[in-house]
């Protein structure tokens, strides 16, 4: 089996599965609870959180743990928006975020707030001088991902990172789940006040995510209850979660440390090959993230090309898995400027540290079958 649907979730690290059945048999305890039991889950929450804010080169306390980065987007976004209405009720954000950024914004939308959702050009960037022109005196939240989830672009984190620290009462939320252990992000150096992050896209298990919020951000929770996570998230912890994401963040870093330039090659490799079959559009921008691949096959409908080479043991994907069963146009690349044909023949490659020169080359040489099967069958 060749596995390239990685953005949609990773393969657990074997050590990870480890990790959360060991803690998940003998922490047992809640944290909250004043016995020995509950001190020593306590203990091991608090130790998770110190190694997580080593990694990240960021503080303990700026730490938020959740369940992945569909809540994570939730508490920054609407944590900010409800907590400074009185400041102002105006949100910027790109038209190709993550259905979980969107969806919070229309659903703020409906509570009174603004959104401007800035264009693209047709890599999936945003332009720098519209951003700058969008900001108004009661602009409070800008909220931009960091690598795109269907294409791969990478947006100019640091340059609006500058620009919202211009505004005082402007705060700056990053989508930085396609990017984490692929795309390195500096978030002091970038002016990030919250960023959100996810277990299952790094080899961790779902379920489990990381929200930075940096030292003096204030947020509205999104449920209230107890006092856990500094009152951010009440809730008992789901410390076997926590403990095994911070392993596999600490394993993921390791493998960008000593495989990235790998991983760039099969990306490479995989580009240059699509790009010589009669009929293929790669859509991925050069200079994108090195994991992902979106190509389209105008003619073709994506559905029947994945379920082709699924019989041949190959899973690639259409679309962001979160939106993969809407309608058939790709969203994003309308977005871009892709016509009908292109929007909606969308294929997305992506990879992970454990694919191989092998399975690049399989993957290859099969699709170019699958497709000249089909074409025979098409006439």
């Amino acid at each position: 089996m060749i596995y390239f649907d990685n953005s949609a979730t990773t393969k657990p690290y074997p050590e990870v599965l480890q990790s959360f059945h060991q803690v998940a048999e003998t922490y047992y305890g809640n944290p909250s609870s004043i016995h020995r039991f509950g001190s020593d889950s306590e203990r091991l929450l608090n130790q998770s959180k110190k190694q997580a804010a080593q990694l990240l080169s960021i503080d303990p306390e700026e730490i938020i743990f959740t369940s992945g980065g569909t809540e994570g987007n939730n508490l920054a976004i609407k944590g900010i928006a409800l907590q400074h209405q009185n400041r102002g009720k105006h949100i910027i954000t790109s038209s190709i975020e993550h259905p979980s950024v969107l969806e919070a914004c229309k659903a703020l939308e409906g509570l009174g707030f603004e959104v401007t959702y800035l264009p693209v050009n047709e890599q999936g960037i945003i332009d720098i001088s519209d951003l700058e022109k969008s900001i108004r005196e009661d602009t409070i939240l800008i909220s931009v991902m960091h690598v795109n989830n269907e294409l791969g672009s990478i947006q100019p984190i640091q340059q609006i990172g500058k620009i919202a620290n211009r505004y005082p009462k402007l705060y700056f939320h990053v989508d930085y789940v396609q990017g984490l252990g692929k795309v390195p992000l500096d978030f002091h150096k970038s002016k990030i006040d919250l960023c959100t992050m996810s277990s299952h896209k790094i080899h961790g298990l779902k379920g489990t995510g990381i929200l930075f919020v940096k030292k003096n951000t204030s947020l509205f929770p999104l449920m209230h209850g107890g006092s856990q996570e500094t009152s951010y998230r009440a809730g008992t912890e789901n410390l076997p979660g926590i403990v095994s994401m911070v392993k596999a963040l600490r394993m993921t870093l390791e493998y960008q440390r000593s495989h990235l330039s790998s991983l760039k090659k099969m990306h490479e490799k995989i580009r240059r090959s699509l790009e010589e079959i009669n009929g293929v559009v790669v859509n991925t921008p050069e200079n994108s993230a090195p994991h992902i691949l979106n190509f389209s096959m105008p003619g073709f409908k994506p559905e029947v090309v994945i379920h082709a080479l699924g019989e041949h043991g190959v899973f690639i994907s259409t679309k962001s898995a979160c939106s993969s069963k809407d309608a058939d146009e790709s969203a994003i690349l309308k977005a871009c400027g892709a016509d009908h044909e292109r929007a909606s023949s969308a294929l997305r490659v992506s990879l992970s540290y454990f694919n191989t020169d092998e399975e690049v080359d399989t993957f290859l040489s099969t699709f170019r079958t699958v497709i000249d099967q089909l074409s025979e069958v098409m006439g």
